[in-house]
């Protein structure tokens, strides 16, 4: 039996090495200190919060795109660039007040990593901000500003249905994949949304 808890303990370190590395570069950050002391001690941390605080462990999709993740990455850098000019604008026009709204975009491909990531992208780029996710039905929910038309809140759902589709390329599994590219080959309008 104690074989099996053993094998069982060195699957799941295994499994979240990501998220392990994560938390190793993460408290490196925090103490601003790039040194084998800081890595060592970052390392204990990690494994004492995930040992202690345990969550289900998350089952990663083991694909990952190298060239749509970097197209991600600038992408994104663009999306913050933009948004963050665009709320300046908004702020100094003094003419009138930004227009806002709460509008809920159904996710097509999301799995809960796939819903989680496309929530984190949303609400760092300026202008948006995840309020409430609905799990059962995929469902993000944003506060956005700058919608003034039916138009306006509609390019704000195609933009959040494009960073679904951009991390279903980057890192979604097989199944998303295949699903989003027969999609695309059939003409079916991902815009719209909806559960998969």
């Amino acid at each position: 039996m104690a074989r099996d808890t053993r094998r069982h303990l060195w699957r799941d370190i295994r499994v979240q090495l990501p998220f392990l590395a994560w938390l190793v570069v993460l408290w490196m950050l925090l103490w601003a200190q790039f040194t084998v002391l800081s890595f060592l001690t970052g390392l204990v941390v990690a494994i004492f919060v995930t040992r202690v605080f345990r969550l289900p462990t998350v089952a990663l999709s083991g694909r990952i795109n190298l060239w749509y993740a970097a197209l991600f990455v600038v992408q994104f850098l663009f999306a913050v660039l933009r948004g963050a000019l665009s709320v300046t604008v908004q702020v100094f026009d003094f003419r009138r007040q930004p227009g806002t709204a709460i509008i809920a975009v159904p996710l097509r491909y999301a799995d809960d990593l796939v819903m989680t990531h496309v929530a984190v992208v949303s609400s760092l780029v300026p202008g948006s901000l995840i309020v409430e996710t609905d799990r059962d039905r995929r469902i993000l929910y944003l506060h956005v500003i700058g919608v003034r038309t039916l138009d306006d809140v509609e390019k704000q759902r195609a933009g959040v249905l494009r960073w679904e589709r951009r991390v279903v390329r980057a890192l979604g599994d097989p199944a998303q994949y295949r699903a989003l590219k027969a999609d695309e080959r059939a003409g079916v309008d991902s815009m719209k949304g909806g559960a998969r």
